[in-house]
């Protein structure tokens, strides 16, 4: 059987944590592989879908061009899709982003436009706004942080996937947020079908953080498609606590991710420790290590080149 790229994003697996420790509780820590979707990220999910609904709805038009903001995963996902579909893609991102994201996105053949790296993904987004408003028949503008498709992919995708994957047996979605289509579209859809479920969304512990694709709600543009009722509980990490379990993810877990996945189970394990025995948790591993390799978490000055890492 033939397909396109865009047609191989979902269907992850779902992996079982083993060696990092909870305390001895009986407790299941269950990841949400999305590392594995084409583009190397979560962001295939509602980048496919989007494109799709914009194409469907003929919003997407032969002759326009692709555009949004992005701080790297979103970015990727658009140049890689793009290229498939045969749309040139434009991306709006703050010019402090990783070397690694801003290579892969040229490499798909997309063009980057730097943005004030001090106002962060919300400049970026706000630039976005300029430019499809001087020449809106120019774009295709899916607007990541507002469109339903987003979520809507992870309600019909990622949360139906965890509930057959689990036999339903899932207790907790625990999930950073960024657009939050990942958190709002899974917790939906797992507690529509499992009211029982609590979700737990991550956020830094700071509006100066270092992790990479989350957002600080509190202070930050808050995205359309968030839905707070969703939220049971909300888990504080720390930039230092999400870089110490990515590198024991890698470690301890043969898991090279990158650090919104570390910030994810250090939320997970977090959770574990209050859940009653049997809880089955369930997390997502939202990219590949891979894309963040000149970051200096992966090289802690103090391990100098020992790779003992202690969670």
């Amino acid at each position: 059987m033939y397909m396109h790229v865009e047609d191989a994003i979902g269907n992850t697996p779902l992996i079982e944590l083993r060696n990092l420790p909870r305390g001895g509780k009986d407790v299941r820590i269950l990841c949400k592989a999305e590392f594995l979707n084409p583009s190397g990220s979560v962001k295939d999910r509602a980048v496919g879908a989007m494109l799709r609904a914009g194409i469907e709805h003929g919003l997407l038009r032969p002759g326009q061009s692709i555009i949004d903001a992005t701080s790297g995963n979103t970015g990727i996902s658009y140049a890689m899709v793009g290229a498939s579909l045969g749309y040139p893609v434009v991306l709006y991102m703050p010019a402090n982003t990783g070397i690694e994201r801003k290579k892969l996105i040229g490499y798909f053949g997309a063009q980057i436009v730097e943005t004030d790296p001090l106002s962060g993904s919300d400049g970026a987004f706000l630039a976005v706004r300029e430019a499809v408003a001087a020449d809106p028949d120019r774009w295709y503008y899916p607007d990541q942080y507002n469109n339903p498709a987003n979520s809507q992919a992870h309600y019909e995708g990622t949360g139906r996937e965890i509930l057959a994957q689990t036999g339903g047996a899932v207790t907790h979605f625990v999930s950073v947020a960024g657009t939050s289509g990942t958190f709002s579209g899974t917790a939906q859809r797992l507690k529509e079908e499992k009211p029982s479920v609590r979700a737990a969304l991550v956020q830094p512990d700071s509006p100066f953080h270092g992790i990479e694709g989350t957002k600080h709600f509190a202070s930050t543009i808050k995205p359309g498609i968030f839905f707070a009722s969703l939220v049971d509980e909300t888990i504080e990490i720390s930039t230092e606590r999400a870089y110490e379990v990515t590198r024991g993810l890698a470690a301890r877990e043969g898991l090279f991710v990158g650090v919104s996945s570390g910030a994810n189970v250090a939320a997970a394990l977090a959770v574990a420790e209050d859940a009653p025995p049997g809880s089955v948790i369930v997390t997502v591993l939202c990219d590949s290590g891979s894309r963040y390799l000149s970051d200096h978490f992966w090289n802690p000055p103090e391990t100098e080149g020992v790779f003992d890492w202690r969670i």
